[in-house]
């Protein structure tokens, strides 16, 4: 926080995969072409996304508890995805 109680600008990372279990069509296609490629020693290929994110607030835990209301909300779906939120340095 700003010495005069001013707001900041925070920035997370924010890593969203498919929950384990699940297809994952675009894993399994990379996987194979690898492996037709020579690639031999590659066992899995999963696939992801990451959104970086700056948020404005009056500390590092208020900024993110926003960012969890963001992936819970609407940046991850639930049923299929799971997500980690990582402060970016």
């Amino acid at each position: 926080m700003c010495e005069d109680g001013g707001i900041l600008t925070y920035s997370f990372i924010v890593s969203i995969a498919r929950k384990t279990g699940l297809s994952d069509p675009e894993g399994a296609t990379t996987h194979k072409a690898l492996t037709d490629l020579g690639f031999t020693g590659v066992s899995m290929v999963a696939f992801g996304r990451t959104i970086s994110i700056d948020v404005e607030a009056m500390s590092q835990d208020e900024a993110r508890s926003q960012v969890e209301a963001m992936c819970a909300k609407l940046l991850a779906n639930p049923v299929m995805e799971t997500y980690h939120i990582e402060p970016a340095s």
